[in-house]
C-alpha cells in the first residue's frame, strides 16, 4: 500500500495518484502548499479531486478578477458537492407582501379582457341611464363630467399599481437570470473538472496498457530465447 504525502495515510489499492501523473496547474496549487512534494510521491484520489476544485477556484478568479457573490456560491457548491437547481418560484412567492400580492391582482385583472369588457359595460351603463332612464334630471348629464373625474381617478390609481406589479417582475426576472447563471457557471466548470478526470484516466491507462506490453514483449523475448537453446 502507498502512503499519502499530504495525510501521511496509507491509501487504498486503486485510488493512489502519482504526482507525476498529475496536471502542472494542480501540481503546481499541491507544491505551494507542499513544497517538499516530489513527482515520485503519491497522493489519494479524494485529495486530488480537492485540488481540482481549488484549481478551478483559481481559474475563475484569473478570469474574471475578484469573486463576485454569485462566482462564491457556485464555488462552494462545487466544493461540497451540492445542488445549485432548485425551484425559486416559491421562494419568491414567500416573500410577499400584502401590498404586492394585492398590486399582481390588480395588474392580472386590468390586463385581462374582463375587464376591458366590465369596463366598457360600465361607461356604456352609465351613458344609457344618463340620458334615457334619467333623462329629466340625469346624476350626470352630457358631457358627463362626473364619468370623466371618476374615469381619471381610476387611472391615476392604476397606473403606480401597475408599475408596482412590472418593478416586482423586473426584480423576479432578475433573480431567475441570476439562477440561471448560477447553474451555466456550475456546468462550465464541472465540465473542465469532468475533462481533467478523463484525462487523467486516459493517461493512467495508456500507462498501464505500456506496461502490460512490455511484460508481454518480456515475456515473447523469454519464449524466443528458450526456443533458440532447444
Amino acid at each position: 500500500m502507498k502512503t499519502s504525502y499530504i495525510s501521511k495515510k496509507e491509501i487504498i489499492i486503486g485510488e493512489e495518484i502519482r504526482c507525476k501523473d498529475i496536471r502542472d496547474g494542480i501540481l503546481s496549487l499541491l507544491k505551494s502548499d507542499f513544497p517538499d512534494l516530489h513527482t515520485e510521491d503519491y497522493i489519494s484520489i479524494d485529495e486530488l479531486n480537492q485540488y481540482r476544485r481549488l484549481y478551478l477556484t483559481s481559474l475563475v478568479v484569473q478570469e474574471r478578477g475578484e469573486l463576485a457573490v454569485i462566482d462564491s456560491d457556485v464555488i462552494k457548491a462545487i466544493q461540497n458537492n451540492s445542488i445549485l437547481s432548485e425551484d425559486i418560484q416559491e421562494e419568491l412567492e414567500a416573500r410577499l407582501t400584502v401590498g404586492q400580492k394585492l398590486a399582481d391582482i390588480v395588474a392580472r385583472f386590468g390586463g385581462s379582457w374582463i375587464f376591458i369588457i366590465t369596463f366598457f359595460s360600465f361607461i356604456l351603463l352609465w351613458i344609457i341611464t344618463n340620458i334615457i332612464f334619467l333623462s329629466s334630471q340625469p346624476f350626470d348629464p352630457f358631457p358627463f363630467i362626473l364619468l370623466n373625474l371618476l374615469l381619471s381617478c381610476l387611472a391615476a390609481i392604476q397606473a403606480p399599481i401597475i408599475m408596482m406589479s412590472q418593478n416586482r417582475q423586473e426584480q423576479k426576472d432578475r433573480v431567475r437570470g441570476e439562477h440561471d447563471y448560477k447553474i451555466n457557471l456550475k456546468a462550465e466548470l464541472e465540465i473542465k473538472l469532468l475533462n481533467e478526470k478523463m484525462d487523467h484516466l486516459l493517461i493512467h491507462q495508456s500507462k498501464k496498457l505500456l506496461e502490460i506490453q512490455e511484460v508481454q514483449t518480456d515475456y515473447l523475448e523469454d519464449l524466443l530465447k528458450e526456443l533458440k537453446k532447444k
